[in-house]
């Protein structure tokens, strides 16, 4: 019999979806001990990580199945099965499928980016036939899935009891002090000490609803750093070196993150075969988008949580697909004119970029983290902020040392209402913001697009003034819709109305 078709009876786990996550998310459980058992809808792509798994150290600890039924039967009791396939219709396929092989008490685990109330709505209603379903977040790529990615798990705590040795066992690794991932993990060598970057998040749809978040603010993360890019090549025509050595010293420091860490890598890469020129600018500035960030976007205009960032962050995007309309509309304006930027002065606005992208950063979490308290309000999770932002620390996209920070500001209050007003950010903004203001106005002058700084900054600005043009905005409501409008003479949730047609405008107290 071939190790493809050999069943190893009694497997701990099993998988389905071989695609990248899925391959290296089962290459992660069996370093760490794990016996697993893995399906594919096409057989072919199994043969295929079958020979992949014969040049790992997986001691034999993957068995692979043909027969979805075969594959069911070969599991420990209750039964754990992950589905890391697409979201959506590949996802409901599997469940289906895989539902009538079930026992009451099994354990049904979507790694996928699921739209959190699809998953509500499943958790639902495979309880009702004695199956529970958690609805995990898995952030951190193809490296973060094979040595340690962050995971983000919600169902029910009876549910996650079943599914947590194996779920902190592979997750990454931070120092539990300083809050830095553990690197040096290898095929076979997992990193085991440290603190494990998965928890508990609440019920049904709030693992996969917090995972959208995280992928909402990476949204903001990337946009901020590609407008900083734009800024040094455009206002100081720096070469992608320069830009490089800029933000690998910005990686030393409060910047320190995993995309600043690539960013600084991707910019000193030569073209293939033209040691002339960098990549980068032979790539196309058309950027893809897979929608979590658009569902984050909405569903902060759902809650009424205002994360603009965000949302301009999306139609960065939106607007980049437009190559063609661009190139048209390039040939028709002129960009504004500015002197070069040189010497002491240059370096002064090197540093007033940085400025601008930490505070817009801190604004962008802030958004986020907000975001989730709103939805918390709103589905009933009691989701721990301070366990939230551990477990971004290590594994995931948005990894950086100022969660550390985060930690630490909802550890110190666990009902903090925004990041804006914990004594470090708040220390850091009011150090920061010149920089910052020179730096959008700079962009303004120069006609250079910077969205994501710019919503940050009006965000932080609006968030901190006491009084806001609102007021006028709700007269005009009341005058065309009867809307009515409160008064600062008035206790809160006291609304009036004016009769504006009437020649003597009388006021209502409604």
């Amino acid at each position: 019999m071939s190790k493809l078709s050999s069943i190893r009876p009694n497997c701990d786990v099993g998988l389905i979806g071989l695609a990248v996550m899925g391959q290296n998310l089962v290459l992660n459980m069996v370093d760490h001990g794990f016996r697993v058992a893995v399906f594919n809808r096409t057989y072919a792509r199994t043969k295929s990580f079958m020979e992949r798994c014969e040049a790992e150290p997986c001691g034999g600890n993957v068995s692979a199945f043909e027969m979805l039924d075969s594959f069911i039967e070969n599991l420990k009791r209750p039964r754990k099965v992950v589905m890391l396939v697409q979201a959506g219709a590949a996802t409901e396929a599997i469940i289906q499928a895989v539902l009538p092989l079930l026992d009451e008490g099994d354990v049904l685990i979507d790694g996928g980016n699921a739209l959190w109330s699809d998953t509500i709505c499943r958790e639902k209603k495979l309880a009702g036939k004695g199956i529970h379903f958690i609805g995990s977040g898995v952030s951190g790529g193809e490296l973060g899935a094979r040595f340690g990615p962050s995971l983000m798990p919600g169902g029910s705590k009876e549910a996650w009891a079943f599914l947590e040795p194996i779920w902190v066992a592979i997750a990454a690794k931070v120092d539990s002090d300083t809050g830095q991932p553990i690197e040096g993990a290898l095929p076979g060598e997992p990193v085991t000490d440290g603190e494990a970057c998965t928890t508990y998040v609440g019920a049904d749809g709030a693992g996969h609803y917090v995972k959208m978040v995280h992928n909402g603010i990476e949204y903001v993360d990337m946009q901020l750093i590609c407008e900083a890019f734009q800024l040094m090549k455009e206002l100081l025509q720096m070469s992608p070196d320069e830009m490089s050595v800029t933000f690998r010293g910005w990686n030393e420091g409060e910047l320190n993150s995993f995309l600043v860490e690539i960013t600084a890598d991707i910019l000193q890469q030569r073209d293939y075969g033209d040691e002339n020129h960098f990549l980068v600018d032979r790539i196309l500035d058309a950027a893809g988008q897979k929608g979590t960030g658009k569902w984050s976007s909405q569903s902060a205009l759902d809650l009424g949580s205002p994360a603009s960032a965000m949302a301009e962050a999306v139609f960065a995007r939106c607007l980049s697909a437009q190559k063609d309309e661009r190139v048209t509309a390039s040939k028709l304006f002129d960009n504004p004119k500015l002197s070069p930027v040189t010497g002491e002065q240059k370096e002064l606005l090197i540093a007033a970029i940085r400025d601008a992208l930490y505070c817009s950063k801190i604004c962008a979490y802030a958004q986020g983290f907000a975001l989730m308290g709103e939805a918390a309000k709103e589905y009933g999770w009691n989701l721990n902020f301070a366990n939230l932002a551990k477990i971004f620390r290590g594994g995931c996209i948005i990894r950086a040392r100022f969660l550390q920070k985060i930690t630490e500001a909802y550890q110190k209050q666990d009902d903090l209402s925004n990041l804006i007003l914990d004594p470090y950010f708040t220390g850091q903004l009011k150090e920061r913001q010149s920089g910052w203001r020179k730096v959008v106005s700079l962009a303004a002058e120069a006609g250079v697009s910077c969205p994501a700084f710019m919503a940050a900054l009006a965000y932080f600005d609006g968030y901190r003034s006491a009084t806001l043009p609102a007021n006028l905005l709700q007269a005009q409501r009341d005058y065309f819709g009867a809307h009515t409008y409160e008064r600062t003479d008035a206790p809160r949730g006291q609304s009036f109305h004016t009769d504006w047609p009437h020649p003597m405008r009388p006021q209502q107290k409604i």
